[in-house]
C-alpha cells in the first residue's frame, strides 16, 4: 500500500477529454499571425480557412475527391449537419455503445422521427459489426469518448455498400488510422486530438455523400445553418474556406499551429504513435494491478486517446462516491485535472491519451492512481 506521495509530478497535469490539452511548448505567441479584427471573407481570411483545410487534408489523407468543411457548433454540429441533411433517404441503422451515440439515436428518432433500426452495446463494448445491414445509412462513433471503446478497423464495413456511412470520429481522427474508402461521412472537433480551442466542427464528406446532398432533398425544413445545397448542387464554397457563419481566425490560427506541429512531429503516424505510446503506459500500470481495470472488456477494442478505467476492489461501498474523491484528490494534489469518469458513463477515471500528452506525464501520474486510490480506501474504512 502505497503510503507516502510519489516523488514525481507530471509537468502537464491536463488530462481532460475535451477541450484536451494544447500542443507540447504552446504559448499564446504562437497565435500572433492571427488575422484579428478582419473579416473571415477578406483575402487573409480565406487564406487562413483553405490552408487549415489543405492541411487537414494532407495530414489525415483524404482523398482529393473528399470535400472537407469547416462547421460551426463544434463536432455536434458537424454531425447534426449530416444527419438533418443526408438521412430519410433510405432505411437507417444506429449504432450506439457510449452517450454521444445515444444521443445521435435521440435525435434520428425522437426528432427527425424516421424508423431506424437501433443497435446498443453496454459501456465497454461495441456493436458487433458483423450484424450490421450497410445496404441502409449506419451511423455510429469510431471511438467512444466517454466509453474507452473503438471500432479497432474497418475491415467489416463493405467496399460495395449501398448506405452510407456517417462516422463521428471526434476522439480519433488524428491519433487513430481511419480507412477512408469506409467511411462516406467523417466529423470531428479539432479540441480533441490537435488539442485546439472549442467551438469548431470539421465536417468530411465522400462523392457518394455528395450525391446523395444533390439528389435527395429531406422532408423536414432545414435551418440555414445545415445547409448545404442550393438549386440542387452542393455549395463548394463551404468546403473552400466559406464558412456558413463567422468562425474565430483565432482560433483558426490556434488549429494551424496545432497542425504544423503535427507535421513537425511526422505527421499521421507521429500522432499516433503518441497517442499509443500513452495509452500503453496505462495498460502496462494496470496489467497486474486487481484493484483496477480498462472499462473495454476486449483489448482489442480500448482506446487509445480516452482510456477509460473502472475500480474493482471489493472493498469499494459506494462506486461512484469512491472514484470521485479519487478524481478530486487527484485535482487536489495538482497531478490529473478533469479525469473523472463522463457523467453518464460508469464510475471511475478517464484519462486523456491522446497525440498532445507527452508519455512522461502520463508514467508520472500512474503511481498518484495507486497513492489516490489506496488514500481513499484507508479514508473509506476510517469513516466505517
Amino acid at each position: 500500500m502505497v503510503k507516502t506521495t510519489p516523488a514525481a509530478r507530471p509537468a502537464n497535469p491536463r488530462f481532460s477529454s475535451g477541450p484536451c490539452t494544447k500542443i507540447p511548448g504552446f504559448s499564446l505567441d504562437m497565435l500572433a499571425d492571427a488575422p484579428l479584427g478582419r473579416s473571415h471573407r477578406a483575402a487573409v481570411g480565406k487564406a487562413k480557412l483553405a490552408e487549415a483545410i489543405d492541411l487537414t487534408r494532407e495530414i489525415l489523407g483524404v482523398p482529393a475527391d473528399y470535400r472537407i468543411g469547416i462547421v460551426p457548433a463544434s463536432d455536434t454540429g458537424a454531425v447534426e449537419m449530416a444527419l438533418w441533411s443526408l438521412l430519410g433517404a433510405r432505411p437507417v441503422e444506429m449504432l450506439a455503445w457510449e452517450s454521444f451515440g445515444e444521443g445521435w439515436v435521440t435525435d434520428v428518432v425522437k426528432q427527425l422521427k424516421l424508423d431506424a433500426t437501433v443497435k446498443k452495446a453496454p459501456y465497454g463494448e461495441i456493436v458487433d459489426f458483423a450484424t450490421v445491414d450497410f445496404d441502409r445509412d449506419v451511423v455510429f462513433t469510431w471511438n467512444g469518448t466517454t466509453s474507452g471503446v473503438r471500432l479497432p478497423n474497418g475491415d467489416a464495413i463493405p467496399a460495395n455498400r449501398a448506405g452510407l456511412t456517417i462516422c463521428d470520429a471526434t476522439s480519433a481522427a488524428f491519433a487513430m488510422d481511419l480507412p477512408w474508402d469506409k467511411l462516406d461521412v467523417v466529423t470531428f472537433s479539432w479540441q480533441k486530438v490537435l488539442g485546439g480551442e472549442g467551438g469548431h466542427g470539421v465536417l468530411i464528406l465522400s462523392p457518394r455523400a455528395v450525391e446523395r446532398l444533390e439528389s435527395y432533398t429531406p422532408a423536414w425544413p432545414m435551418p440555414k445553418i445545415f445547409r448545404m445545397t442550393k438549386g440542387g448542387k452542393l455549395v463548394e464554397g463551404i468546403f473552400k474556406g466559406e464558412t456558413i457563419n463567422t468562425p474565430s481566425m483565432l482560433c483558426v490560427e490556434d488549429y494551424l499551429v496545432a497542425l504544423n506541429w503535427a507535421k513537425r512531429i511526422g505527421g499521421l503516424k507521429g500522432l499516433i504513435a503518441r497517442a499509443n505510446a500513452n495509452a500503453k503506459t496505462v495498460a502496462d500500470f494496470i496489467a497486474d494491478k486487481d484493484w483496477i481495470a480498462n472499462l473495454a472488456v476486449d483489448p482489442a477494442t480500448a482506446s487509445t486517446t480516452s482510456v477509460c478505467l473502472k475500480f474493482t476492489d471489493d472493498r469499494i461501498k459506494d462506486g461512484a462516491a469512491f472514484a470521485k474523491a479519487v478524481a478530486k484528490r487527484l485535482e487536489k494534489e495538482g497531478v490529473a485535472l478533469d479525469a473523472g469518469a463522463y457523467r453518464d458513463a460508469p464510475a471511475g477515471l478517464r484519462i486523456w491519451c491522446g497525440s498532445t500528452v507527452e508519455t512522461s506525464d502520463v508514467a508520472a501520474l500512474m503511481p498518484w492512481i495507486e497513492y489516490a486510490f489506496n488514500a481513499e480506501i484507508e479514508a473509506q474504512a476510517v469513516a466505517a
